[in-house]
């Protein structure tokens, strides 16, 4: 896939974005997930990379990256206000993410999330749900009496988040999906949050005409990011992605490259969808479904579509009028969040 180069562009690294990030977040992160009843408390604890499952600190887990609350507190920079009135809604996107990610791996059955035990796999699933239940009203507390944009930003953008991942379930038991409901379906299940994240950061601003196209370009970044994870999911190396080789493909997932295929018309896509309707796939047809993919086109059309949404989203920088720097510093960033390294063969 072809990004633009940050070399080549001024402004702080993306490990520099990230590592700010972290020290302005992370503090208040801490101290919203300690007001949680113990119990939760210690689920999210671990859940987060900060402690192991017996509640002693763990620090060298792998925690998350952060993406949201750094496009949040950029976005806050690049139309001039302080990144600090951003943290708390920052705080709160990072929350309702996190409450997102506990309950997919429950649904899912992912047994791993960050290089070790899913939550629910350690704690059981009735109180990895629990705890992700309590992320999502902490996140509303946090962000409540700072800002009523923001509130509303975030009670649109969780509606949407669940619309989506509910539409999803549903694609799980049709027989046939469309390409653009799958589209659809994806934006509001990733898009919506980052547009959120984007959005509730201009909105930090005094320039309320900056807030929309912010909030595209965090949608079309979502959307594009989407589409990377759907890769990764099908070729992504585990020693990068923590999870196995083909892990939606076992799934019998229906994501974007998947449903480009069963559409496509194509040799490649009949046979995928005789596959498709067994109920559990042995590793040499979780192969087989992988060359399946490529020979139907799946795979390009995927890392297309995922170019052509960073450009778009790229597009609307120069709408929002930011800052110079903190346009440059939102293009490194959206460049790292859909970078992939090559493909592995399949």
């Amino acid at each position: 896939m072809t990004m633009i180069a940050p070399s080549k562009i001024e402004g702080r690294t993306a490990e520099a974005i990230h590592e700010w990030t972290r020290s302005s977040v992370d503090p208040a992160l801490r101290v919203a997930v300690a007001t949680l009843p113990e119990s939760m408390r210690r689920i999210a604890e671990y859940h987060f990379g900060w402690a192991d499952e017996d509640g002693k600190p763990a620090p060298d887990a792998v925690t998350g990256k952060a993406d949201r609350p750094a496009l949040a507190m950029l976005t806050a920079e690049a139309v001039g206000a302080p990144a600090t009135a951003a943290v708390p809604a920052a705080v709160a996107v990072e929350l309702v993410h996190n409450f997102a990610l506990l309950r997919d791996d429950v649904i899912e059955g992912d047994l791993t999330r960050r290089h070790r035990a899913s939550a629910w796999a350690v704690f059981g699933s009735s109180a990895a749900i629990l705890t992700g239940d309590a992320l999502l009203t902490l996140a509303f507390d946090v962000v409540k009496g700072h800002s009523e944009a923001a509130e509303r930003m975030l009670t649109e953008a969780s509606q949407n988040l669940l619309a989506g991942r509910a539409a999803e379930l549903v694609f799980e038991q049709r027989s046939r999906v469309a390409v653009g409901d799958c589209i659809r379906m994806s934006a509001l299940k990733t898009g919506a949050l980052l547009g959120c994240a984007c959005a509730v950061g201009a909105a930090m601003g005094s320039r309320v005409e900056q807030v929309s196209p912010m909030r595209e370009f965090g949608e079309l970044l979502g959307l594009a990011l989407q589409f990377v994870d759907d890769l990764d999911g099908i070729w992504g190396d585990p020693a990068s992605t923590g999870k196995p080789l083909h892990s939606d493909l076992a799934l019998h997932k229906k994501s974007l490259p998947v449903v480009y295929a069963l559409t496509s018309r194509t040799p490649a896509g009949s046979e995928l969808t005789e596959l498709y309707a067994r109920p559990e796939l042995s590793t040499v047809e979780l192969a087989r479904a992988a060359l399946l993919l490529e020979a139907a086109g799946a795979r390009r059309w995927a890392e297309q579509q995922a170019d052509d949404l960073v450009s778009r989203a790229l597009s609307r920088l120069p709408m929002a009028k930011l800052t110079d720097q903190g346009a440059a510093e939102l293009a490194i960033l959206a460049d790292r969040m859909t970078r992939r390294p090559p493909h592995r063969a399949g």
